[in-house]
């Protein structure tokens, strides 16, 4: 397991200053999602060069930190068809970019919908995949797909179908096991984890760490990893066995609460 942080976490600043900031906590690895992060750089489409490609990358590589994904949160649903243009031309252009970053996943997530409007969603869905993998396989990258428990993948099942509709290697699956937990019946979580392995366990490329408690009903999630209630035995027993030195990100977690955080996985994983 290389174990990391989400980039914006440390909110947003300079490169040079958000590099230091990740490489005093003892980080590895980040996810980072570019406009969140750094100070300065546009957020329309056309903004890169293979220079600034090169010295965002010099940036973390010289302190020992790899750029292990490249977040480009987009909504691939948008139900304007000009506004959902616009947002595949900027992550085709982070996909031509990200090897020059040394990243080689672009991860999204797959936009909020009604329970009732998911299907629809999942075609409008099918057809932005299918045009950001044909890119994708073009410069050797994987995009990474994230699913959320209100987003048009919701649940194993739904991401098992995507997978089985794009039959491509460059499409692969960023896993939080968190979005996939029911919110009011989280005790399912250890059936979440474990079917998500058995479904897609192959296509994991990266993976999210949170941790949650109850509040009112509901699983919330919470910025110290270790002291909720996610089954962090069974999740890093599959990751060992099945992903070893996978890229995980622990998400949500604050720079007081990172090395706690990150001091409870490492020992934890250390004793499996």
């Amino acid at each position: 397991m290389i174990l990391g942080v989400r980039a914006h976490d440390f909110g947003k600043s300079s490169m040079e200053e958000l590099a230091e900031k990740i490489s005093a906590k003892g980080f590895q690895c980040i996810q980072l999602a570019l406009w969140k992060a750094i100070e300065g750089l546009p957020t329309d489409p056309g903004f890169f060069s293979p220079g600034l490609a090169y010295r965002i990358r010099e940036t973390f590589y010289k302190r020992n930190i790899q750029i292990a994904v490249l977040g480009c949160y987009i909504n691939p649903i948008h139900p304007d068809p000009e506004e959902r243009k616009k947002n595949i031309m900027k992550f085709k252009e982070h996909i031509r970019y990200a090897s020059q970053l040394g990243s080689y996943i672009v991860a999204t997530e797959t936009g909020h919908v009604k329970p009732e409007e998911r299907e629809t969603a999942f075609n409008i869905l099918l057809g932005t995949v299918e045009e950001l993998v044909y890119e994708a396989e073009k410069f050797g990258v994987f995009i990474g797909i994230e699913g959320g428990d209100m987003d048009t993948i919701s649940s194993p099942e739904w991401m098992y179908r995507l997978l089985s509709h794009i039959k491509s290697n460059n499409l692969q699956v960023v896993f939080d096991p968190f979005n996939f937990i029911p919110k009011d019946d989280y005790q399912k979580q250890d059936d979440v984890i474990k079917q998500s392995f058995e479904l897609f366990g192959d296509k994991i490329v990266a993976v999210h760490a949170k941790d949650f408690m109850i509040e009112n009903g509901k699983a919330v999630p919470i910025h110290t990893i270790g002291k909720g209630l996610m089954n962090y035995e069974l999740l890093l027993k599959l990751i060992k066995t099945r992903k070893p030195y996978v890229n995980v990100s622990m998400e949500g977690t604050r720079p007081e609460t990172m090395e706690e955080s990150k001091r409870f996985i490492t020992e934890l994983y250390e004793k499996i």
